[in-house]
C-alpha cells in the first residue's frame, strides 16, 4: 500500500501542471518583491513630493475622545486610504509590466511566424496524444 502510494505521489509530483505551478508561484513571490520595492522606493517617494505626505494611516476622525480608562473611538480613514492608494499603485504597476511582457511576447510570436517554425502549445500536444490514442482504440 505505501508503496503504491508513493508511487501515485511521485506520478502527481513531476506531472507538468504541478511543476508549471510551482514555478510560477516562486516567480510570482519574486515579482511581488520588484512591485514592493517599486511602489515603496520609487513611486511612493515621487508621489510624496507633490502631496506633501507619503502614509495617509494617521488621518482619523474622532467619535469619542478617551477618558478615565476608556480608550478612544476614532474613524481610521487615513488607513483604508493608505490600503486603496497602495492598491492602485500596485494594479497600475502591475498593469503596465504586464503591457510591457505581452509587447514582447507579440514581438517574439511575430518572429517565430516570420521564421516559419512552427511551436505547439501544451494544450495542443495533449490534444495530438488523446487523437492518437482514439485512433489506436479504433484499430
Amino acid at each position: 500500500m505505501a508503496k503504491n502510494f508513493l508511487k501515485e505521489f511521485k506520478e502527481f509530483a513531476i506531472r507538468g501542471n504541478v511543476l508549471d505551478l510551482a514555478v510560477g508561484v516562486v516567480v510570482g513571490t519574486a515579482f511581488g518583491k520588484i512591485v514592493s520595492s517599486l511602489v515603496a522606493d520609487i513611486i511612493t517617494p515621487l508621489i510624496s513630493l507633490t502631496t506633501g505626505a507619503v502614509d495617509f494611516k494617521h488621518l482619523s476622525l474622532p467619535l469619542r475622545e478617551a477618558a478615565g480608562g476608556v480608550s478612544a473611538v476614532t474613524i481610521n480613514y487615513g488607513a483604508f486610504l493608505q490600503t486603496i492608494f497602495d492598491f492602485l499603485i500596485i494594479a497600475f504597476s502591475i498593469f503596465i509590466a504586464l503591457r510591457f511582457l505581452n509587447a514582447l511576447r507579440r514581438k517574439l510570436e511575430k518572429e517565430i511566424k516570420a521564421e516559419g517554425v512552427i511551436v505547439k502549445s501544451h494544450t495542443d500536444k495533449v490534444l495530438e496524444e488523446i487523437r492518437d490514442l482514439l485512433k489506436e482504440r479504433k484499430s
